[in-house]
This record gives C-alpha cells, structure tokens and sequence, in this order.
C-alpha cells in the first residue's frame, strides 16, 4: 500500500471511530442503569468462565474452538451450575462467541446479559423485563416511550403478548404444526411474523411447540409447549427466556438429540456436559433469560446495524 492509500485509510478508521462515540457513550450509560436495576433488586453479578470444555449442543449455533475446548456461546451453562449450588439471584454481562455470525444484526464477538432466579416462571420473568428496559429508558432520558425504525413505542406495563400458535395464524398464511413439518417455521418468522412484533408496544412471543423448547420445561398442562418466549421491539428480537428445564434425564436426551442432528449437519461435534447434567439434580425450579446488549443499544441509539454500537467490528481490526 502506498503512504497516501495508508494514511486515507488511516484517517477513515479515525473518522468512523470518532462518529460512534455518541453511542458509545449512551451504551455505557445503558450497560451502567443495567447493573443499577440489578444491583438494587439483590443479584448477585457473577463471572464465569468464557473459556469451557462442552457447550451446549444447539442445532444452528457454533461455537469458536479455543484448543481442545471452546468459547462460550452463552454464560447459561455455568450460570445455572451455580444456580444449583444455592445461589439465587444472579446476573452477568458477558462477552460471548459464535462461528460464522456477522450481519446488520450479528458479530461473531457480542454482548450478553443473562440473569437468573430462583423460585419463579416465565411469567415472572416477563415482567421483570417489562421492568428493567423501562427503568434503563427513563435512566437514559427517554422516560415512557421510544423512537425505534421510525416507531413510537410505548414502554409502559403490560406489553403485548402473543402465542407462537397465534402469531402464525394471526401474520401467516399457515399454520404452527404445518409450518413445522413443512420446514417453514424459520423463514416465516423472518420474513412474515417478526417484523409484526413490538411495533407500537415490546412484545413478547411465548409458548414454542416441543420441537423448539432448547432448555426451557414443557407447560405442565400442554406438553406440546414450552414455557420459553422472546423479546421484541420495532420487530427486532431482543431476548430468549424461559422457565428452566431442572430434569436431566430429559436435557440430556435434547442434548442428545441436538447432537445427532448436528452430526447429519456436518456440525463439529461437542463432548456431553456431564458436568452440567450431574449438576441438575440440584437446581430448583428457576427462570432465566439472554438479553442482546449491543441489539438494547441499538433500540435505545435508534441505529439500524450493529457495527453502529460497539467500537470496533472484525473487519475494522
């Protein structure tokens, strides 16, 4: 490279840097009223490990490799290891990492909040989400309501929710089960479901068919269901939470099962997390969620890519 192409390439990386520092500065605030609300309500903020011997075996997720072992996807395994120890309340605001992911709305190096508790569902969940994004809204300055892709949203309790069963019949022009056995249910999420979501209020997607319940337990009086459900604003998805699966017979049969299905994929294989399993036995009934800080900030810096909220992207290094 030429000094001239050097330094114009030196001095863009300059430009675009200092034309975030806006909403760097509004993420730090953001990330600082997120650890206040936790803090005040008794978590416990908690570090684990980023670097472990067996992630969980999701279908469409892969983890970096780090030698023989692996960079985590999530926090959630470990976090729920201590969470069957006898801690009660935890939080963590931690770098996680995914092969492959990069768009508009990925990085393969991102951000995760993840909180836990014991002795509560889904439904207690969900309001304490109603809570926190609306305390960290009027912690920035924005107080009730929001401007998000050219939305006013409305943060005030309750917010809307939806089924997965009435979200396909209501935006869809085919059912839950046929979308499921068609192999459709991805692509019209995407493109048919999503952007319907949280458009004048955050809304919350609830009760994914068994098929989709990852790590969250079977509803008690459908087992066709699980009590999981996600997090949308402006028809962008913010969150995956739900009330935890404590059986490890049957986590370790999805574990199994995801596993299978990974090697038909020709996904690299992960060794079983016995360690996580055994600790099963221990943990009391809980729920739990993930939250995307880079994708929060991007509601609350109304910015449409997340190259616009973190400091830098791969390709800037």
């Amino acid at each position: 490279m030429s000094p001239g192409l050097k330094n114009r390439s030196s001095s863009n990386d300059q430009r675009r840097l200092a034309s975030r520092k806006q909403n760097l500065f509004l993420r730090a605030r953001m990330i600082q009223a997120i650890r206040k609300f936790f803090i005040e309500k008794d978590y416990l903020e908690v570090e684990t490990p980023q670097i472990i011997p067996a992630p969980s075996p999701e279908v469409h997720i892969e983890a970096v490799r780090a030698g023989n072992q692996f960079l985590h996807t999530s926090p959630e395994i470990c976090m729920k290891q201590m969470l069957s120890a006898g801690y009660s309340k935890i939080f963590q605001i931690s770098k996680c990492f995914r092969e492959g992911e990069r768009g508009n709305l990925h990085l393969p190096e991102f951000t995760l909040l993840e909180w836990y508790q014991i002795g509560i569902d889904y439904n207690h969940l969900m309001k304490e989400c109603e809570a926190l994004i609306l305390w960290v809204s009027r912690n920035l300055g924005f107080g009730e309501r929001l401007r998000y892709r050219n939305m006013d949203i409305d943060l005030e309790a309750p917010w809307q929710r939806i089924s997965v069963s009435e979200a396909f019949f209501r935006y869809t022009s085919m059912s839950l089960e046929k979308a499921l056995k068609k192999g459709a249910f991805d692509e019209l999420m995407v493109n048919e479901i999503e952007p319907n979501l949280g458009v004048t209020k955050p809304a919350f997607l609830y009760d994914y068919p068994v098929s989709l319940a990852a790590m969250a337990r079977l509803k008690p009086d459908n087992l066709e269901f699980a009590e999981r459900f996600e997090i949308f604003i402006g028809g962008l998805e913010l969150a995956n939470g739900f009330s935890e699966l404590t059986d490890p017979q049957e986590q370790r049969a999805r574990f199994e099962n995801d596993l299978r299905q990974r090697c038909k994929s020709g996904m690299q294989a992960y060794p079983m997390a016995d360690r996580f399993l055994k600790s099963l036995e221990f943990m009391p009934e809980a729920a739990g969620i993930a939250l995307g800080v880079d994708r929060l900030a991007m509601v609350f810096a109304n910015r449409p890519k997340i190259d616009h909220v973190v400091s830098f992207t791969p390709e800037e290094l």
